[in-house]
């Protein structure tokens, strides 16, 4: 029974430390969105992935491992609580990337908008018909 609870703390570290480093990983990439770093973006995803997948591996073999287990112990309980505080702690940090990186999204493409001469406003005449103001920006550029 020891050498079962002993295994199963092992798996739960292993767990933890993927976590940690996922949960750093993570910082990375806020960082990297905020400084508009794209090219280091792609190697953060690859990271995340490797992390996730070894967390959901040790998770299936956690599964097993506590299926069969008669007695939790108090240490395999404080375990469980610290790896879910610290899963918990990712997924915020990734709703967070998530929202960050959708805000550059939007402001490159208003950017984008601008430079091209989107029309800016949109509204109607006397008649009922559309009048799209224009930006003048690229229009008046003679290049």
């Amino acid at each position: 029974m020891a050498d079962h609870n002993r295994l199963i703390c092992s798996k739960l570290v292993m767990q933890l430390n993927c976590l940690t480093s996922l949960a750093d990983i993570l910082d990375d990439e806020l960082t990297a969105i905020a400084s508009r770093r794209g090219e280091g973006l792609k190697d953060i995803a690859k990271q995340k992935l490797t992390f996730l997948s070894k967390v959901q591996t040790l998770d299936k073999e956690l599964k097993a491992l506590l299926a069969n287990n008669e007695s939790e112990s108090e240490e395999v309980s404080d375990l469980i609580g610290d790896v879910r505080k610290l899963l918990e702690s990712c997924k915020k940090k990734n709703d967070v990337n998530a929202h960050a990186a959708h805000q550059a999204q939007l402001t490159v493409k208003q950017l984008k908008d601008i430079l091209i001469g989107v029309p800016t406003s949109t509204t109607y005449d006397q008649g009922g018909s559309v009048v799209h103001g224009s930006s003048k920006i690229v229009h008046n550029l003679k290049a």
